[in-house]
């Protein structure tokens, strides 16, 4: 088990590895405690365009079952279709949700090799693979998408993994354009970095990007998957934040010791419900297949079966998929930016629906 020192900014990222291996059961559950009043978080993933489920009616919306499962439930706000067992609407308050943008990273120069031979991926040459010249072109193309449609300009918040083909994709498309030397602002890439024979990129206009070690691809065995000491990011990467990263070398990636697909999928279910002490409301994350994968394949269980295809089938190179995350548990939300109290200045307000009500209960059910 590897021991991570406790980060005294976040509480919840050095806990994050004290549960990796001792994984016994399965399906995955997911327990994770707020450490002021020790309640649990329950939550729901759901595709962004997606807008049926099946109900659920064993599940309680107040209080979530002690061993609750990470899914894409959505409950339905539909009585008839819950009385029926069928597939209806789902209504959740706003604030009680984050919208993620999931982003698998370019093509990388491991995956032209292992395409075409899976020990490729064994080799000691593509130690923290970089983006290969048409990984580049990948990157180019869903900025431009990026750009037309929007998302540009919603993202609070970029996440990507602590490898260079990750943090090249997230900066290659979320960042700055090119970047001029001034004193004042720093450069999110520099030129050049990681043999990409690209100009700079600036951090001007762009949200802020944060490298989080909980999203790295699986971990172990295979070198393209284990990391550069932070130092060297931080000299190549400058205006990324590295400071959620506990150690400068990489001691998570052991030459001889895979993680197991269960161990994946637990450290991508901490990695969701850590997303709900950032207070950012639309998220970006740029990461990896199989961590996407093994992740997303625990969310679904209660949904339509295309539904949960969507969720959980493999990412191509530099796809983005948008999702909607939800607590379901009165925890881990902030207050409502949008809402508003009404009744200002106060006044008399009785709808007439409920005026109707009053007057049956005065009348009595015998009158």
């Amino acid at each position: 088990m590897t021991n991570i020192i406790k980060n005294t900014v976040n509480p919840y990222y050095s806990e994050i590895y004290n549960t990796l291996n001792p994984i016994t059961t399965s399906p995955v559950t997911l327990r994770h405690y707020h450490r002021k009043n020790k309640q649990s978080t329950c939550i729901s993933l759901t595709y962004l365009s997606s807008s049926t489920c099946i109900s659920n009616r064993s599940q309680s919306h107040s209080s979530p079952p002690l061993r609750s499962r990470f899914s894409a439930l959505c409950f339905s706000s539909n009585p008839v279709a819950d009385m029926d067992g069928g597939a209806g609407p789902s209504l959740f308050p706003l604030h009680r949700c984050k919208t993620l943008h999931l982003v698998r990273h370019a093509q990388g120069i491991h995956n032209v090799e292992g395409d075409k031979n899976y020990k490729a991926y064994l080799s000691p040459e593509y130690f923290d693979a970089h983006l290969t010249p048409l990984g580049w072109q990948q990157v180019d193309n869903l900025r431009k998408h990026v750009h037309a449609s929007g998302l540009s300009k919603r993202v609070d918040l970029v996440i990507t993994s602590p490898l260079i083909r990750t943090i090249q994709t997230a900066v290659g498309v979320f960042g700055g354009e090119g970047y001029t030397d001034r004193m004042d602002v720093l450069p999110l890439m520099v030129a050049n970095a990681g043999n990409s024979s690209r100009a700079a990129i600036s951090s001007l206009n762009c949200p802020p990007v944060i490298a989080v070690e909980l999203c790295r691809e699986h971990l172990g065995v295979h070198p393209c998957d284990k990391r550069r000491n932070v130092s060297e990011y931080q000299f190549l990467f400058p205006a990324i934040d590295f400071s959620l990263i506990e150690s400068d070398e990489d001691i998570l990636w052991k030459a001889d010791i895979r993680e197991t697909t269960e161990e994946v999928a637990a450290r991508g279910l901490k990695f969701m419900n850590w997303l709900w002490t950032r207070p950012e409301k639309e998220i970006a994350i740029v990461t990896h297949s199989g961590f996407l994968f093994h992740t997303l394949s625990s969310f679904g269980n209660d949904c339509h079966p295309l539904v949960k295809k969507e969720i959980c089938k493999h990412f191509a190179n530099c796809e983005l998929r948008s999702m909607v995350i939800v607590d379901r548990s009165m925890t881990g939300s902030d207050a409502s930016t949008t809402n508003y109290p009404g009744k200002i200045p106060a006044g008399l307000d009785r709808p007439s629906d409920v005026a109707d009500e009053k007057k049956l209960e005065k009348e009595g059910p015998d009158s």
